[in-house]
């Protein structure tokens, strides 16, 4: 197979040359094109209904099949817009177009002008009278462009999975279209959108592993963002009463079809609001761009139909995992004795784990597969969630809620906690049940946050929305994969 795809790559070297011999130039600075394909297609449509000037243009792309039948020949262009078909007559052209046609390949740019007709069988077409080549193809497609299957070679070559699979293109055509959205309904609410620093001086904001990187120049350890919360929250402090940003996320953990080690997150602060606040914007927020995006509330996530349309359920915590597991996890806030219980019920579980990782696990068996629908599960043990502020009725439940849609979950948001010497004790208690009680644990907190905090903060409704998932429920993907991208990938062997 290499030696077939070497030939090849020779043969269309050995083209290049020949047409740098005859004094066209294979990999030219520019072309001027009046029309996209889609215009072109539309421009012939306006002449034929006022065909008194010839519909003459130039178009660029690249080309996908060429068909030569005898003295005709046809060829498919493919561009930004989508697909047009060339029709090539020896009399059109001049000698030398009509060599540079001889040495043209599948995968080859080119740019041609001519008269748009349509042909018998009505197709729109261009009838070239001039072309030119803009870029030699060295390497070949797929054979079978139209359908690169290879999930590996998808994912390390983008680039020929967007050329072989016209519908990936449109998966991330919809991408673009839900983020502009967010901004859109973002920015109509009053919100200011800020850029913060990737690289951190602690690791904060959220419980995962970071990257570490070195800055020779500081001669100090950074870490690559693990959340965006922390420095919004200082600008929350500073005097800005809603900000948000959409950024890219990196957490040094694992990979599967639900998540990346770099993904994106929309984070946003709102001061004078709560959680309950945020629940409301967060439904408007997704329908909204649901609707603008695909045209419709509900949208088909597998064999299932998803329906966003607002009020989404609220289920809270405790009820929905007493109802899916039998279990009131207030009757078991000692960790040995919820061990102790969980081996009672035969329920498999990693000893290692602290309360709250206990908890979040038995959610995910027992309660997510539940959450086909928008839910927001609500109200957490505060031992889950060390950065929200507790209810009123109870110390021991924080105001939080996460968001859940196709079983997984796309939103989490808190009312956040402004007391910094509660905030101070929850990070230490945080950080030994997850490290222990080493430099690890000290390094992670964040002391010039708590040092913002003392200057105080008002009430704050913080949310965190995860734009990759979304992204899959708009395009009913089933990985990650498939809606970043460039995905990390294990090297290859």
């Amino acid at each position: 197979m290499s030696s077939r795809l070497e030939n090849i790559t020779a043969q269309r070297q050995e083209k290049i040359e020949r047409l740098r011999a005859k004094g066209i130039n294979p990999f030219p600075a520019r072309f001027k094109r009046s029309h996209t394909a889609a215009e072109a297609i539309s421009a012939l449509t306006s002449w034929e209904a006022d065909s008194s000037q010839p519909c003459l243009i130039s178009i660029a792309g690249r080309i996908t099949a060429i068909r030569r039948m005898g003295k005709i020949s046809f060829a498919n262009l493919l561009d930004g817009s989508g697909k047009i078909q060339l029709f090539f007559r020896p009399d059109n052209l001049n000698e030398t177009d009509l060599e540079l046609f001889k040495d043209l390949d599948i995968g080859d740019f080119v740019g041609a002008g001519g008269k748009m007709f349509r042909t018998r069988t009505g197709e729109p077409s261009l009838e070239v009278a001039g072309i030119t080549l803009l870029s030699k193809s060295m390497e070949p497609l797929p054979e079978k462009w139209h359908g690169l299957t290879d999930i590996e070679t998808r994912y390390r070559q983008r680039y020929l999975d967007l050329i072989s699979n016209p519908g990936v293109k449109e998966v991330f055509l919809t991408r673009s279209k839900a983020i502009a959205g967010i901004r859109k309904f973002m920015d109509l609410r009053g919100f200011v959108e800020v850029e913060t620093p990737v690289l951190h001086g602690s690791a904060g904001g959220a419980l995962a592993k970071p990257f570490i990187t070195h800055h020779h120049s500081l001669d100090r350890e950074l870490y690559l963002r693990i959340a965006l919360e922390l420095p919004l929250k200082r600008l929350i402090v500073g005097g800005f009463d809603k900000v948000y940003e959409l950024g890219r996320i990196f957490r040094n953990e694992g990979i599967s079809t639900r998540h990346n080690p770099e993904f994106t997150m929309m984070e946003s602060y709102e001061a004078y609001a709560d959680y309950r606040d945020v629940m409301c914007m967060v439904e408007e927020l997704v329908s909204t761009v649901v609707k603008e995006t695909t045209g419709n509330y509900t949208v088909p996530y597998g064999d299932r139909q998803i329906d966003f349309t607002p009020p989404w359920r609220r289920w809270d915590l405790r009820q929905a995992l007493e109802e899916t597991s039998g279990i009131d996890f207030t009757l078991y806030r000692d960790v040995d004795k919820l061990k102790t219980h969980l081996e009672e019920r035969n329920i498999a579980f990693d000893p290692l784990c602290n309360w709250a990782k206990l908890i979040d696990n038995l959610l995910g068996i027992y309660v997510e597969p539940h959450l086909t629908q928008p839910t927001f599960l609500t109200d957490y043990p505060i031992e889950m969630s060390p950065l929200a502020k507790s209810t009123d009725g109870d110390e021991s439940i924080v105001e939080r809620f996460e968001a859940f849609a196709g079983e997984m979950e796309i939103a989490n948001a808190f009312s956040e906690l402004n007391d910094p010497v509660e905030q101070e004790k929850r990070f230490i208690r945080q950080m030994e049940q997850r490290h222990g009680e080493d430099e690890e644990s000290a390094a992670r907190i964040d002391y010039d946050f708590l040092k913002a905090l003392s200057y105080g903060m008002p009430p704050t409704g913080g949310l965190g929305l995860g734009i990759d998932r979304l992204v899959m429920l708009l395009t009913n993907q089933s990985s990650i994969r498939d809606v970043i991208l460039f995905p990390q990938l294990k090297e290859r062997g």
